[in-house]
């Protein structure tokens, strides 16, 4: 089995916002926005104008929290009631997380109440390039304290990723420096899984496409940040946000009867109910996993030149400093807590155990 779970089609343009009524009104003149405060400010007004002038009518629900359960119960509902038959998510990683759940669940309510010619449509339009999530073909579903609980394959994935990369370049450069992260965790994620199963071709082109967003980043990427910070659309930011997202979220869509999840990301989730870590950013939370990781990766405990390289370049955090109590307890409780499939483990070059982990936790202690 081999399969390719993609958005239709990824556009990505400076000032594209004030285009979106273009590209959403061949899909519904009536649609759900899903949006924060600060997401829907840094796209307007010119996305409003645009949907005005493109004659289409919407209802605006603003988040103030997470991508939970009850959030997205609430909202698919109230998405139901208002008819809409277009989903847009405008903003960061877990608004539009919330966007593609709420589309996919009217779409089963749809399947079920046997209407399969709703046409429900889901469009992502990302303000941020902090993570893959406009592309992802998963929904990371979070409890009401912003611990992971898991991770949602989607039935329906969006019909378009509108990406405005003037928006993006307005944004604060922690968010593509996490983003940035976010994506080297492809690469060193998904390599490791070659060693024991090289003949599979999802794997390969995941790491192919993986290992490109990496060079990317080796290129680009500092020149990026400048201009991120410098609020300046250039090449090298336009290469690094389509790295963090579009390739970042390419790599995910691979799939075959083997999964090969993210053990980087195994250690994220888990990071996460640390309420002491709730400041870090998703890419912030991997970075270090990442580091953890490539400790027990290797023999001698060190970790990857290259990665701990791009790291530091990229301001992740290396040690869990905020971590208040006994420290050695701390590591032990949270060494134990981090879960990872068996079946995935004994396909990894290396050991996977609680007493790993926390040897490897125990060394980021001491740099």
């Amino acid at each position: 089995m081999f399969s390719i779970k993609s958005p239709r089609n990824y556009y990505q343009l400076a000032g594209i916002r004030s285009q979106a009524g273009d590209y959403l009104s061949p899909l519904s003149q009536h649609i759900y926005i899903i949006s924060s405060t600060q997401a829907w400010q840094a796209v307007n007004p010119e996305l409003e104008k645009s949907l005005q002038a493109a004659g289409i009518r919407y209802r605006l629900a603003l988040l103030t929290t997470g991508c939970t359960d009850e959030v997205t119960e609430r909202l698919t509902a109230e998405a139901q009631q208002e008819g809409a038959s277009l989903i847009l998510g405008v903003g960061g990683g877990q608004v539009l997380d919330v966007a593609k759940a709420v589309g996919n669940a009217l779409i089963d309510n749809a399947n079920a109440a046997g209407d399969t010619q709703a046409g429900i449509a889901i469009v992502t339009m990302p303000t941020l390039a902090a993570t893959c999530a406009a592309w992802s073909p998963v929904t990371i579903i979070y409890d009401e304290k912003g611990g992971h609980l898991r991770s949602q394959p989607l039935g329906v994935m969006p019909e378009l990723v509108l990406v405005d990369s003037e928006v993006i370049a307005r944004s604060d450069v922690r968010y593509l420096k996490a983003g940035i992260v976010d994506a080297l965790a492809k690469w060193y994620e998904f390599q490791p899984y070659q060693q024991h199963n090289p003949d599979s071709l999802a794997l390969d082109m995941k790491a192919l496409v993986a290992r490109r967003a990496v060079d990317v980043f080796l290129a680009h990427g500092a020149q990026a940040l400048v201009d991120n910070q410098q609020q300046r659309v250039s090449p090298a930011l336009v290469k690094t946000i389509d790295a963090c997202i579009a390739l970042a979220g390419m790599a995910n869509s691979l799939r075959d009867s083997l999964p090969t999840p993210g053990f980087a990301h195994a250690i994220h989730n888990r990071l996460t109910h640390l309420p002491e870590l709730h400041d870090w950013l998703h890419g912030e939370k991997v970075g270090f996993s990442l580091l953890v990781q490539s400790i027990m990766q290797h023999p001698d405990g060190k970790p990857d030149a290259e990665l701990l390289a791009l790291l530091r370049q990229y301001d992740a955090p290396l040690t869990l400093s905020p971590l208040t109590g006994e420290r050695g307890e701390a590591i032990r409780t949270l060494a134990h807590g981090i879960k990872f499939p068996p079946a995935c483990a004994a396909r990894l070059p290396f050991e996977i155990s609680p007493q790993a982990l926390e040897k490897a936790l125990l060394a980021t202690e001491i740099g």
